[in-house]
């Protein structure tokens, strides 16, 4: 089971959060918290694995919260779901310390399937968003100089990493190469391993500089 903390001021959000949540079969809700003091607390209580967080708060904010649990290091991973998705808000909380970063009017279907991917380890955003702090990474120097080195890849490998970069989980890349999920994670560390790149994030960037 999946433990879900949730953070958000609005009370209404949290309900509806939770009810999704509850009605999953391999989640269950950790606790709610309503500001990012709680959150920091919950954090540390109850050991979730994935916290829902909210990034306007009164009091401590969402950054602030992320901020903190990450450097106590919690195990907790980080999904934000904000109303905004402007680069103010994005890449603060990016550099926090966050897993993946969704807005509130998402599916709830994919809204689910991203806890699940961040409580698997993975970086996850929307195609959009995932383009988006590629192109900045690129763009503004961020990526690693050792990304441009190109290293020889399989036919497979390729194709799994094309998908990574469009922003695929492993099970929509399974489903599209007629793949077993765990053949695709198998890919996926291989990839990370020749390419030097520790996430999804990093294997997108590694992919538009030598692909595009």
């Amino acid at each position: 089971m999946i433990s879900v903390l949730i953070v958000d001021d609005q009370r209404l959000v949290r309900a509806g959060l939770r009810m999704l949540c509850a009605a999953a079969e391999d989640m269950t809700v950790a606790g709610e918290a309503s500001n990012g003091v709680e959150a920091v607390a919950l954090a540390a209580e109850l050991d979730p694995d994935v916290i829902l967080m909210d990034l306007r708060m009164p009091g401590l904010d969402g950054i602030g919260a992320t901020q903190q649990i990450v450097k106590a290091g919690r195990r907790a991973r980080i999904l934000v779901l904000t109303t905004f998705d402007d680069d103010d808000h994005l890449y603060p909380a990016l550099a926090a310390g966050a897993s993946g970063f969704f807005v509130k009017d998402t599916e709830p279907a994919e809204l689910l399937g991203a806890i699940r991917r961040v409580a698997e380890g993975e970086m996850v955003f929307t195609p959009e968003l995932l383009r988006r702090v590629v192109d900045r990474a690129v763009i503004g120097g961020i990526a690693d100089t050792a990304l441009t080195d190109k290293v020889p890849l399989t036919d497979r490998e390729s194709q799994v990493l094309a998908l990574v970069a469009e922003g695929k989980s492993n099970q929509e890349i399974a489903d599209s190469l007629h793949l077993g999920v765990t053949t695709v994670k198998t890919h996926v560390a291989n990839l990370m391993s020749k390419t030097g790149c520790d996430n999804r994030v990093r294997l997108a960037v590694y992919h538009l500089q030598n692909f595009q």
